[in-house]
């Protein structure tokens, strides 16, 4: 028996036999669609992909150490230990007096400041997508970090509330 999937076609319930995406009222939508596929698929090639993971993301040798930090098992083991310590919710929320379900295990000092506090769980807090966002904004102003920036030399700071304070633009 032939493989089978629904027209493509918004609210269109017909079934059509595969490689076909649209039924033979709305064929003439097929062209366009695999044309659209192509483009798609031009964009997004494994060469594509290839190049920013190994160039653009990792110019220096110090972000590849960086993110290959992230791929270690002592790094897996920290993340479930915060995860398991903190409740699974976001630490910058519960400052502000939230709570925010989160998975995304952050450094409060970041490892291009203080590398060697990347292995240390004190130096670790579960944040959520928006604060993370805030926090690292925050973190590309005072510590001078992100790509082809330069480190500035500033006191780090330790406690989530200061730094929630400082990452919301309060006084």
């Amino acid at each position: 028996m032939p493989k089978t999937r629904r027209c493509h076609y918004p609210n269109c319930h017909k079934i059509v036999k595969q490689p076909d995406h649209y039924c033979q009222l709305h064929y003439e939508h097929e062209a366009e669609y695999l044309a659209k596929r192509q483009r798609w698929a031009r964009s997004h090639d494994k060469q594509y992909v290839h190049h920013y993971n190994t160039v653009t993301r990792n110019r220096t040798n110090d972000k590849r150490m960086q993110y290959n930090f992230y791929r270690t098992k002592q790094w897996s083991r920290l993340r479930r230990i915060v995860l398991e310590r903190d409740h699974y919710l976001c630490a910058y929320c519960q400052v502000q007096g939230k709570l925010t379900p989160a998975r995304t295990v952050d450094h409060i000092v970041p490892i291009e400041f203080s590398p060697n506090d990347k292995a240390n769980v004190s130096n670790l807090a579960i944040i959520c997508g928006s604060c993370h966002r805030l926090k690292t904004d925050w973190e590309q102003s005072y510590y001078g970090t992100g790509q082809g920036k330069r480190v500035q030399h500033v006191h780090a700071i330790h406690d989530v509330q200061a730094i929630v304070v400082l990452m919301n633009g309060e006084n």
